[in-house]
Protein backbone atom coordinates (compact mmCIF):
# COMPACT_ATOMS: atom_id res chain seq x y z
CA UNK A 1 0.00 0.00 0.00
CA UNK A 2 1.27 3.33 -0.68
CA UNK A 3 0.90 6.29 1.44
CA UNK A 4 0.06 9.34 0.71
CA UNK A 5 3.06 12.07 0.94
CA UNK A 6 1.30 14.31 2.66
CA UNK A 7 0.14 11.71 6.23
CA UNK A 8 3.49 10.08 5.57
CA UNK A 9 4.61 11.95 8.93
CA UNK A 10 1.64 11.54 10.94
CA UNK A 11 1.35 8.85 12.80
CA UNK A 12 -2.66 7.93 13.61
CA UNK A 13 -3.61 5.21 16.32
CA UNK A 14 -7.18 4.37 16.99
CA UNK A 15 -8.67 2.74 20.22
CA UNK A 16 -11.36 0.33 19.54
CA UNK A 17 -13.90 -2.49 20.61
CA UNK A 18 -14.72 -5.11 18.56
CA UNK A 19 -18.08 -4.33 18.13
CA UNK A 20 -18.03 -0.42 17.61
CA UNK A 21 -19.80 0.59 14.62
CA UNK A 22 -18.06 4.32 14.49
CA UNK A 23 -14.66 2.40 14.85
CA UNK A 24 -15.50 0.30 11.93
CA UNK A 25 -16.51 4.02 10.37
CA UNK A 26 -13.01 5.18 11.25
CA UNK A 27 -11.16 2.51 9.92
CA UNK A 28 -12.85 2.67 6.50
CA UNK A 29 -11.91 6.09 6.26
CA UNK A 30 -8.92 5.73 6.84
CA UNK A 31 -8.55 3.00 4.40
CA UNK A 32 -10.27 4.78 1.76
CA UNK A 33 -8.07 7.18 1.81
CA UNK A 34 -4.69 5.36 2.21
CA UNK A 35 -4.33 6.21 6.40
CA UNK A 36 -1.56 3.79 7.60
CA UNK A 37 -3.01 3.71 11.73
CA UNK A 38 -2.21 1.25 14.80
CA UNK A 39 -5.45 -0.38 16.25
CA UNK A 40 -5.27 -0.92 19.99
CA UNK A 41 -8.39 -2.98 21.30
CA UNK A 42 -9.29 -1.78 24.47
CA UNK A 43 -11.79 -4.68 25.77
CA UNK A 44 -8.92 -7.13 25.50
CA UNK A 45 -5.61 -4.67 26.22
CA UNK A 46 -6.12 -2.99 29.63
CA UNK A 47 -2.89 -1.05 29.23
CA UNK A 48 -4.53 0.59 26.51
CA UNK A 49 -7.34 1.37 27.81
CA UNK A 50 -5.99 3.41 30.84
CA UNK A 51 -3.89 4.91 28.08
CA UNK A 52 -7.04 5.81 26.25
CA UNK A 53 -8.88 6.83 29.51
CA UNK A 54 -5.93 9.01 30.32
CA UNK A 55 -5.55 10.94 26.71
CA UNK A 56 -9.24 11.18 26.17
CA UNK A 57 -10.53 11.12 30.09
CA UNK A 58 -13.57 8.82 28.70
CA UNK A 59 -14.68 4.88 28.31
CA UNK A 60 -16.13 5.55 24.88
CA UNK A 61 -14.81 4.40 21.87
CA UNK A 62 -13.18 5.10 19.25
CA UNK A 63 -10.17 7.46 20.08
CA UNK A 64 -8.09 8.56 17.66
CA UNK A 65 -4.81 10.15 18.15
CA UNK A 66 -3.25 11.65 15.13
CA UNK A 67 0.47 13.01 15.60
CA UNK A 68 1.92 15.27 13.37
CA UNK A 69 5.83 15.36 12.29
CA UNK A 70 6.84 17.64 15.33
CA UNK A 71 4.90 14.95 17.78
CA UNK A 72 1.86 17.15 18.59
CA UNK A 73 -0.86 14.90 19.57
CA UNK A 74 -4.37 15.58 18.57
CA UNK A 75 -7.07 13.70 20.15
CA UNK A 76 -10.71 12.90 18.20
CA UNK A 77 -12.73 11.56 20.77
CA UNK A 78 -15.99 9.90 18.34
CA UNK A 79 -16.34 9.69 14.61
CA UNK A 80 -16.11 13.21 13.81
CA UNK A 81 -15.47 12.70 10.03
CA UNK A 82 -14.38 16.03 9.57
CA UNK A 83 -12.40 16.76 12.27
CA UNK A 84 -10.47 13.63 11.42
CA UNK A 85 -10.39 15.00 7.46
CA UNK A 86 -8.91 18.46 8.58
CA UNK A 87 -6.04 16.51 10.67
CA UNK A 88 -5.54 14.55 8.34
CA UNK A 89 -5.18 16.71 5.42
CA UNK A 90 -7.82 14.38 2.94
CA UNK A 91 -10.79 15.76 1.03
Amino acid sequence: MQLKAITMAKKVAIYTTPTCVYCRAAKELFRENDIAYEEYNVAQDMARQEEMIHKSGQLGVPVITIADEKGTENVVVGFNKPRLKELLEIN
